[in-house]
């Protein structure tokens, strides 16, 4: 496995693997591994050559800096973890190497066609502008066959796809299934910021979820996003920001199960903020 941080070294990496014919996937991630993103990369790994994973922490993409400053950040355990599930190269780079001073000073700008206007984008302006800002970077520089998402993040799952085919990469978006903790808890890099107890606590998140599709269909979406709002909103020591069932394609507000339909939540436990999708219908 290489570990390689600038982007001249990464060309020339991919530059020789191409010239070979190999295929290469693609995990972009900002660090703090757990098992749900070593999944992406033992899948990617089976249906490639060479596995590249990025490990950058992405400023662009944090409308709260306080955030930014707490995402946790442990890159030789990342490399470790990564070294086990057969990755062929690390591209752990600074934000210099990535960003010139006037990107990061001069906002950026993608015609979303309406799939930011909700829920994350909502509560996080300029979030997805700034995935969509990195993301187009490395699929530029890696130049991958595959690449490789988590559904946890819906939203940006669909945003990604709309990316792609708008600015017409050659990529095919691999989407994988969430992986959870023992007690249900969608794994994330925030959980390394829960204590023990609130831990236990954040795993309401998914009980409520998997509960609520129990009533599909015999309570209407609107019915039953007022059921998970009062769920939630029971036990004090979670908050919640929004709960949202949304037309899978269109990430618009369902109205009927007809639809294909997802649930998407995202809840406050303590200082961290944690998110979670369902499939409701």
């Amino acid at each position: 496995m290489q570990i390689i941080n600038s982007v001249s070294a990464l060309h020339s990496i991919m530059l020789e693997h191409r010239s070979s014919g190999k295929s290469v996937g693609l995990v972009p991630t900002m660090g703090a591994l757990h098992e749900g993103h070593l999944t992406l990369v033992r899948r990617s790994a089976g249906e490639n050559d060479l596995t590249v994973v990025s490990v950058f922490v992405n400023p662009t993409q944090f409308n709260n800096k306080a955030d930014l400053e707490r995402y946790p950040r442990n890159l030789e355990n990342d490399v470790k973890l990564l070294n086990e599930v057969g990755c062929g190269v690390v591209f752990a780079p600074s934000v210099a190497d990535i960003y010139s001073g006037e990107e990061l000073a001069q906002p950026f700008e993608f015609e979303f066609g309406g799939l930011d206007a909700v829920m994350e984008g909502r509560f996080r302006p300029g979030h997805f502008n700034g995935v969509v800002q990195i993301v187009s970077k490395l699929f530029r520089l890696v130049q991958p066959d595959r690449a490789y998402f988590g559904e946890k993040d819906f939203q940006q799952l669909a945003i990604i796809r709309h990316m792609t085919k708008s600015l017409q990469f050659d990529v095919e978006i691999v989407a994988c299934p969430i992986v959870r903790e023992a007690s249900g808890l969608a794994m994330s890099s925030r959980n390394a910021r829960l204590t023990p107890i609130q831990r236990e606590i954040a795993a309401n998140i998914s009980k409520v979820l998997f509960e609520c599709r129990t009533f599909v269909p015999n309570k209407s979406p609107q019915e039953l996003v007022i059921w998970v709002e009062n769920q939630i909103e029971s036990i004090p020591e979670l908050r919640l920001e929004y709960f949202e069932i949304a037309n899978i394609n269109t990430l618009q507000t369902a109205k009927s199960w007809d639809e294909p339909t997802v649930g998407c939540i995202a809840v406050f436990c303590g200082e961290v903020r944690l998110i979670d999708v369902v499939r409701c219908s």
